[in-house]
């Protein structure tokens, strides 16, 4: 799952990303509009948490241009503006969701993981090569009809690997894929990621290392 987090005031889109990130979920960052329509505009994500008074650009006109842009990710406003006649407006304007200031932590993360359901990129068919299934509604992988129980960073790879059908997947399009901007990428993440998938994929080894450039089923 891959959420952006628009909001100004930098402490709290700081702490929102911080406990998103708490709970496995890849959490990109922007802190005005005109930052976030640009994120938006190469990066497909899941779920927009988006605050509506903004500077550069206003929330409300952030979330018209990214529905008029045919953006599939779902949006929830997150906001002070509360009364009735706020959400009305919101959600007229192409939002999914309204949650209001102050929250509850545990609200949000619940809201946003039931949006993340709800977006197009849960309908993808399931993927499957060389003997291996991913059924990405259900989060399941198979190889050979044996489950494989995978954590969520080894499931997004190994997504992103089944999605490129053979094709080479370089490093850096797996980092940007699967981890947000906050990831280290000297952190070697991703090499024990590919390292841990591999041994629960089983043998004969179904991803290859092409050295210096990335990785392929």
């Amino acid at each position: 799952m891959r959420v952006l987090v628009v909001e100004d005031e930098e402490r709290l889109a700081d702490a929102v990303a911080h406990g998103l990130r708490l709970h496995a979920i890849a959490v990109d960052v922007a802190y005005d509009g005109q930052d976030a329509l640009e994120r938006a505009a190469y990066v497909d994500y899941d779920v927009v948490v988006l605050d509506r008074d903004l500077p550069e650009v206003h929330g409300d006109d952030v979330c018209r241009r990214l529905r008029e842009g045919g953006g599939g990710g779902r949006v929830l406003m997150l906001t002070a503006a509360g009364q009735i006649r706020d959400k009305i407006d919101g959600l007229s304007l192409g939002a999914d969701d309204y949650l209001v200031k102050p929250f509850a932590f545990a609200e949000l993360v619940a809201r946003v993981r039931a949006l993340a359901r709800r977006s197009p990129r849960s309908a993808v068919p399931p993927l499957e090569r060389g003997g291996i299934a991913l059924d990405p509604s259900r989060r399941t992988v198979t190889r050979d009809g044996r489950p494989v129980s995978l954590n969520r960073k080894e499931f997004d790879v190994l997504r992103v690997l089944l999605g490129a059908d053979g094709e080479l997947v370089t490093s850096g399009e797996l980092r940007r894929s699967v981890w947000d901007e906050h990831a280290d990428p000297g952190t070697g993440a991703l090499r024990v990621t590919i390292t841990s998938l591999r041994k629960k994929l089983g043998v004969p080894s179904a991803i290859l290392n092409v050295p210096g450039k990335g990785y392929r089923l």
